[in-house]
C-alpha cells in the first residue's frame, strides 16, 4: 500500500486578482476550480492544475484579503518543486519570469523563484516515466510547460522525530537527503532544511499544508496507520471533489491525505473548469451571501475566448 506522490499543495494569498494573473497567466496553469474555503465560506479556495485537474498538479490558494505576509520558518514548507522536461524550458522560464519583473536564481538543472508574495519555487529538469501534468497556455509551448510537482521542501529543526512516521505510518521511503512517497502512478519527494531564527509567521505567500494522493479504497487504513503512529486526524472529512484526513507530521508540517476521486469534473464540465464560481451541495443555499463577499475574479481562458 503505497501513497500516490503529491495530491495537492495549498498555500496563502492575500490577493485572488494579482494570484490569477501570475499563476494563471505567467505560470500557465489552468484554473480549474472557482470556489470557496469550506470552513470559512467568505474567502476563496482557489485551484490551478494540469488540463485536467490531475492530482500531482494541483496548487490551490486560500485568499484572506489584506492578509500580512507570511514568513516560512520551523515546522513550515518553504519551497514548491516542479518538474520540466529540459533546460531548453529553464531557459524559457528564465527570461519568461524576468520578462514580467521576477528575479531568478539558476543553475545547470533548477532554477529558483518567489511569486508577488514571496512564495518560493523551483524548477528543476526532471527525468521521470511519470506522466507528464501540462496544461495548455497559448503564450508556452506544450514541451516546455510545467510538469506536475516534483516535491516541497520544509524547515526542520529536528527531522529524525518524523522519521519512524513517515517511514513506518505512512510508507515513505529514504532518498538522497529525504523521503519520497512513490506509487504505480507517480511519485514525489518530501525534504526538510535547517530552520531561519526567526519564527514562522502564517500568512500570504506561505504554504498551509500539503496533501498526497490515496487510493480511495485505502483510506481507511491510512487514517488508522497514522492514528497507531501517534498522529490525532479527525473523522473523514468530505470536500466534495476529494476525501481528506487531516493530521500534523511530528515536525509541525500539516498533512492532509486526499482521495483521487470523486474529481473536479464531478460538478463541471471538464471544458468548462474553473469559469463560475462553484459550491459544495451545503453551501448552495448561501451563494447569494457568500458571491457578496468575494473579490470579483475572471478565469483567464474566458476572457481570452
Amino acid at each position: 500500500m503505497k501513497l500516490e506522490g503529491i495530491h495537492h499543495v495549498t498555500c496563502i494569498t492575500a490577493d485572488a486578482r494579482r494570484n490569477v494573473e501570475f499563476y494563471a497567466g505567467l505560470l500557465g496553469l489552468r484554473l480549474v476550480k472557482k470556489t470557496v474555503n469550506q470552513d470559512e465560506p467568505s474567502v476563496y479556495h482557489l485551484f490551478y492544475a494540469d488540463e485536467r485537474g490531475s492530482p500531482g498538479s494541483d496548487l490551490t490558494f486560500f485568499e484572506f484579503p489584506q492578509a500580512a505576509r507570511g514568513r516560512a520558518g520551523d515546522g513550515m514548507v518553504h519551497r514548491i518543486c516542479w518538474r520540466i522536461g529540459s533546460t531548453e524550458a529553464l531557459a524559457f522560464w528564465t527570461r519568461r519570469l524576468a520578462d514580467a519583473g521576477y528575479e531568478t536564481e539558476r543553475d545547470a538543472e533548477w532554477l529558483r523563484f518567489s511569486d508577488f508574495e514571496g512564495l518560493e519555487h523551483q524548477l528543476a529538469v526532471v527525468r521521470t516515466s511519470d506522466e507528464p501534468l501540462i496544461a495548455d497556455h497559448p503564450e508556452i509551448p506544450h514541451e516546455l510547460a510545467l510538469q506536475g510537482f516534483d516535491g516541497v521542501r520544509a524547515f526542520s529543526l529536528n527531522p529524525d522525530r518524523s522519521r519512524s512516521l513517515l517511514e513506518d505510518a505512512l510508507a515513505f521511503e529514504q532518498r538522497d537527503d529525504g523521503w519520497e512517497a512513490r506509487g504505480e502512478r507517480r511519485g514525489s519527494w518530501y525534504a526538510y532544511d535547517e530552520p531561519p531564527a526567526e519564527c514562522g509567521i502564517q500568512g500570504a505567500g506561505t504554504v498551509h499544508h500539503v496533501a498526497w494522493a490515496s487510493h480511495d479504497e485505502e483510506h481507511e487504513i491510512w487514517r488508522d496507520r497514522v492514528i497507531a503512529a501517534g498522529a490525532h486526524p479527525p473523522p473523514v472529512i468530505d470536500r466534495f471533489w476529494f476525501h481528506s484526513i487531516y493530521f500534523r507530521e511530528p515536525s509541525g508540517v500539516l498533512f492532509e491525505l486526499a482521495t483521487f476521486s470523486p474529481g473536479f469534473a464531478a460538478d463541471e464540465d471538464a471544458e468548462h473548469l474553473g469559469e463560475s464560481l462553484v459550491l459544495p451541495p451545503w453551501l448552495e443555499s448561501r451563494r447569494e451571501q457568500i458571491e457578496a463577499m468575494l473579490t470579483p475574479i475572471s478565469n483567464p481562458r474566458q476572457v481570452a475566448a
